[in-house]
This record gives C-alpha cells, sequence and structure tokens, in this order.
C-alpha cells in the first residue's frame, strides 16, 4: 500500500516535473522568441540605417554641388570683374596714349634702311628754276597721282599739270578714285604706268601727294617686276608712309571717333569710296603692308614733308582757301548724286589740327601727316624750313608770296631732284659693275 502510494507520488511527480519542464521549455521558447524577435528587429533597426546615413548623404552631396557652383560662379564673376576692369584700364590707356607708341616707327625698325638728307640740293633746285633754269627732259612722262578726297577738289594738281605743260613736258594726272584701297589703286596705277609706257616709249617719273604717294609706292613695291623698265622714279609729297595720326586716332576705338562722330563724316565725305581706304593709312595697316611690301633699293626715292604754321594769325587767315565738291543728298531715283561746290579755309583746318596734334603728341606735322611719319626709309628727304600745311598743293592762296615757289615749282624742284639720284644710282652701280668685271679679269689673268 505504502509501495503503491509512494509510486504514485513518484508519478506524480514526474508529471509534475514533465509538465514543468514543459512550461519552462516553453518559456525558453517564448523568451526565445522574443529575443530573437528583438534581434532580428535590432538587425532590421541597423539594416534601416544605412538609408537615413545615405539620404543624409545625398543631402550633403546635394550642398556640396551647390556650394561649388556658388564657388564657380564667384569666380567667373570675378573673372568677368577683373576682365571689364582690365578693358576699362586699357581703353583709358588707348585713350590717354593713341597713336604715342606708332608715331616715327619707321625710324625705330632695324630692317628699314636709312635716309639721306638732300633739303640743301632741293633748294639750290629751287633757286634754279625761279632763275629760269629747268633740267626735267621731255624724254620722260611726268605721272601726278592726287591723294584722298581728290575727287572732291576739282583744282587738284590742275595748275602743275599746266605748268608743266607749257615748258612742253608730257604731264598726267592719274584718273583714279583716291577713296578707293590702297592695293585697288596700286593696280590702277600699275596700268596706268604700262598704257602711258606702251603708247610713248617713255619711261614714267611719279609724284604722288599725300595718299596719293602710298598708292603709287604701293604699286611699284607690288609690281616692280612688271614695271621696273618703265619707271624712272617717285617722288612723295607729305605723304602718310608710315601711318597717320588722324586717320589711326579716327578709327581707333576709345578716339576721335567715337566722341565727334569723325566717322560718320568720313563716310559722307567718301561718298562711294571705301572707308578701307581710311583705314589703310592707320598705323596698323601701313605695319601690316610695309613688312609684306618694300620699295625696290635701286628705285630712286624723295620724300618731302613739311611743317604748317600754328601761329593765331594762320589759325585766324581765310586767305588760303580750296574749292572742293561735296555730294548732296538727293533722292534714290533722282540719279547721280549732285555736288555742292564750296569753299573751304583748309589753311585754317591744317593750322587748327596741326596745334592738336603739336599739344597731344608733341609732333611737328603738316596738319595731317607728322614729318617722321612722310620720311620714306631709303629715300633723299626734303625738309623745307618754309611753313606749308599739308594743303599746299591743294588750295588757292589769294595772297601768294612772289619771292616764295608756288607748289608746281616745288613739284619740278622734287622730280628734278628725283632724276638726280637716279643719275647718282645708275652711275653708282656702272662703278660697282665695272669693278666687278676688273676683279673678275684680274682673277683670270692670275690663274
Amino acid at each position: 500500500m505504502l509501495l503503491c502510494s509512494w509510486e504514485s507520488y513518484g508519478q506524480e511527480m514526474v508529471t509534475f516535473a514533465s509538465q514543468e519542464t514543459r512550461g519552462s521549455l516553453a518559456g525558453c521558447s517564448i523568451l526565445s522568441s522574443g529575443s530573437v524577435s528583438a534581434v532580428s528587429e535590432s538587425s532590421n533597426a541597423a539594416m534601416d540605417a544605412p538609408h537615413m546615413h545615405d539620404g543624409t548623404s545625398r543631402r550633403s552631396h546635394g550642398d556640396s554641388s551647390e556650394n561649388a557652383n556658388a564657388v564657380i560662379q564667384s569666380t567667373q564673376t570675378s573673372q568677368n570683374g577683373i576682365s571689364i576692369f582690365q578693358g576699362l584700364i586699357e581703353r583709358a590707356r588707348r585713350t590717354v596714349r593713341g597713336s604715342a607708341d606708332d608715331i616715327g616707327w619707321l625710324q625705330r625698325a632695324p630692317e628699314m634702311p636709312p635716309v639721306d638728307d638732300g633739303t640743301e640740293r632741293f633748294m639750290e633746285v629751287i633757286d634754279d628754276i625761279r632763275h629760269g633754269l629747268h633740267k626735267l627732259p621731255n624724254s620722260m612722262v611726268y605721272l601726278l597721282v592726287p591723294g584722298l578726297f581728290s575727287n572732291h577738289g576739282p583744282l587738284y594738281f590742275v595748275s602743275t599739270k599746266t605748268y608743266f605743260s607749257k615748258m612742253g613736258l608730257a604731264c598726267h594726272i592719274a584718273k583714279i578714285h583716291s577713296e578707293a584701297s590702297v592695293e585697288k589703286n596700286a593696280r590702277e596705277i600699275k596700268e596706268y604706268i604700262e598704257e602711258i609706257y606702251w603708247g610713248s616709249k617713255k619711261r614714267v617719273l611719279l609724284l604722288g601727294h599725300s595718299k596719293g604717294g602710298v598708292d603709287a609706292a604701293a604699286a611699284l613695291s607690288m609690281y616692280w617686276a612688271d614695271l621696273k623698265d618703265k619707271v624712272a622714279g617717285l617722288a612723295l609729297a607729305q605723304s602718310p608712309y608710315g601711318g597717320s595720326p588722324i586717320a589711326s586716332d579716327i578709327l581707333r576705338e576709345g578716339q576721335l571717333g567715337d566722341y565727334v562722330n569723325a566717322r560718320k563724316l568720313m563716310e559722307i565725305l567718301i561718298c562711294k569710296g571705301d572707308m578701307q581706304a581710311l583705314e589703310d593709312l592707320t598705323y596698323e595697316k601701313r605695319k601690316e603692308f610695309l613688312m609684306k611690301n618694300h620699295l625696290p633699293r635701286e628705285l630712286p626715292v624723295v620724300s618731302c614733308h613739311t611743317e604748317a604754321s600754328i601761329s593765331p594769325a594762320a589759325l585766324a587767315t581765310l586767305s588760303r582757301v580750296a574749292h572742293a565738291e561735296l555730294p548732296m543728298v538727293t533722292p534714290l531715283s533722282a540719279g547721280p548724286p549732285a555736288k555742292l561746290s564750296v569753299v573751304v579755309p583748309l589753311g585754317a583746318a591744317m593750322a587748327a589740327c596741326a596745334q592738336l596734334l603739336q599739344v597731344r603728341y608733341g609732333e611737328k606735322s603738316d596738319g595731317l601727316v607728322t614729318c617722321r611719319d612722310a620720311e620714306v626709309p631709303g629715300s633723299v628727304v626734303v625738309r623745307p624750313k618754309r611753313k606749308l600745311d599739308h594743303a599746299w598743293m591743294v588750295y588757292s592762296a589769294l595772297n601768294d608770296d612772289p619771292s616764295e615757289a608756288d607748289a608746281s615749282q616745288m613739284c619740278e624742284a622734287l622730280l628734278t631732284l628725283v632724276m638726280e639720284v637716279g643719275q647718282k644710282k645708275n652711275t653708282r652701280a656702272s662703278h660697282e659693275t665695272g669693278m666687278s668685271s676688273n676683279s673678275f679679269l684680274h682673277f683670270i689673268i692670275v690663274v
């Protein structure tokens, strides 16, 4: 009985223990599940954490890009500001300096040959002419090449041509469009020379005034191979061979053309011409042209420049005038533009321009061309002491001084000097050829 009770008690204890164990296991299972769930949630939270960091990273990257763009824009703005500031400084420098660095560049260029002073001989020739001694031969033809705006001056070179004709000399005025470009006129002058030579079988002696001298020199430098047997020499009177500060300042940004509408005025005066004609006389274009086209060394060349008076009397005088024909504004259907004949006080205008160049650049000039820019490298230079402005060949003087040479006589003197320079060059060339021949013969005899 007791044994049975003990067995029953033991079985109950086992049963209880089993139930407790299962409960414990179940509790453990529950705890384990909870722990796993907690771990899973922690893991999920940990897995979700990078997504939050990635969002932060994207925002940080966006902020960095915006900052970089802001820095770039700021840099560009600063650079633009610096460029504008530098542009203003450069414009101010150009406005202040103008053509100061360009005037006389021919004398500073090491590749340009030196000049010879022929003023003394020129004055002797002038004196001979005034005493009736004329040396120009009729075995040549004399071609006068007018300058810029000559199409508006009907009397340009007319008195000089008449003067030459009275001496029995064949003289022509080149019928070119003086407001055309230098290269275009050079081609026309070349054809003009060939036509004269083929018709007369005489060589041509040229005299160019102002831009006409530049055009004539361009023709001889560009087409010398075709013209060397047809041309005897060239004289340039008051020609802006190196360039003109007036032309440069009118066309250069920040200069006269910006303030007084000078460019528009030039377009009106040039009329059917080409603004390239004025641009070709700027220092930039002259440097570019002369570096490519040189006058032949064997060509006799004389260049002449003068100085205009800037006295109060010259500024106020109306005694020296020019007859000009300026274009009138007409309807398009009215045909060719009509011309208005006017009398222009060029003497006073040239005196004012000369004074401007003297004050601004400290340069002596004839009113349009500085003395230094008119000296052609390798030429015989004439520097008269007499005060003559740039328009001395154009205007008619109401009170010419009979004791002084007029424009026609000075043209004759310049061409006479060219002829003498040519004779000296020929003599020197013959002498050098003879010396070379003698040296060669001596070498043969010795051998």
